[in-house]
């Protein structure tokens, strides 16, 4: 992937770059040289992103039993 840098030397982080390191707006980021003088970027926090699965926790409602979703997939009121 390819960014521009504007005339304040700023770059565009592309978003599939941000959805992997789990940066988000107000994220510090690192830039590292690595011994065979590539520049990698990471999260400044060291923390590792959130997979998708822990993503997605919590999604299916406040208050909701077995029994509840379980209604709603037979489609019960």
């Amino acid at each position: 992937m390819a960014t521009t840098v504007t005339a304040k030397g700023q770059v565009t982080i592309p978003k599939p770059v941000r959805d992997l390191l789990g940066i988000e707006p107000g994220s510090k980021v690192d830039f590292r040289r690595a011994a065979d003088g590539s520049v990698v970027i990471a999260r400044a926090d060291g923390k590792a992103p959130k997979n998708r699965f822990a993503r997605l926790r919590g999604h299916a409602g406040v208050g909701l039993n077995t029994d509840a979703i379980m209604a709603l997939t037979r489609g019960e009121k």
